[in-house]
């Protein structure tokens, strides 16, 4: 029988928001935040996202396609929206979208989006199997039929860094 874990699920429920405020400490000297910093944030919700969609620990094994589109200011709130967009055995590809918001005048922009592949473990810290997501609204379903090449691209990538 399978576990509650074992199940498919549908994208929705990985989905994971995340809200700051981006402070001087958080910035560099052009007073925008450090992308070190968006990074950090990036990996921490594909985390929790991951986790939600297997209930098992993850681990990060690759980021790709990591653009930063344009800088978030201090004084602006940093958003983030994460969700499984994808599964493989042991893997999930992670989407991160990162937006920056003038809490002032309350414009948005899209600063960074991200591609992670995150691994379950299980109780002895070997990958364990996901269970498969679904996609269920138009933009899910296009990462969704997308993520084979990225795949693709991801073992090619690898395989060339062993050489």
């Amino acid at each position: 029988m399978k576990s509650i874990s074992d199940q498919a699920k549908t994208v929705s429920q990985s989905r994971t928001y995340l809200t700051d405020l981006v402070l001087p400490s958080d910035t560099n000297h052009h007073d925008t935040i450090f992308g070190g910093k968006v990074m950090a944030y990036v990996d921490k919700i594909a985390c929790i996202a991951a986790m939600r969609h297997c209930r098992k620990p993850v681990v990060t094994v690759s980021t790709d396609s990591f653009d930063f589109l344009a800088p978030i200011k201090a004084g602006e709130a940093i958003s983030l929206e994460a969700y499984v967009a994808w599964t493989h055995r042991t893997s999930m590809e992670v989407f991160v979208k990162v937006e920056s918001e003038n809490l002032l005048t309350a414009e948005k922009r899209l600063t960074s989006r991200a591609y992670l592949t995150m691994v379950a473990l299980n109780d002895q810290g070997r990958a364990a199997s996901v269970p498969h997501v679904i996609p269920e609204t138009v933009e899910e379903k296009r990462q969704y039929d997308q993520a084979w090449e990225r795949y693709k691209i991801r073992m090619k990538r690898k395989e060339n860094s062993i050489e």
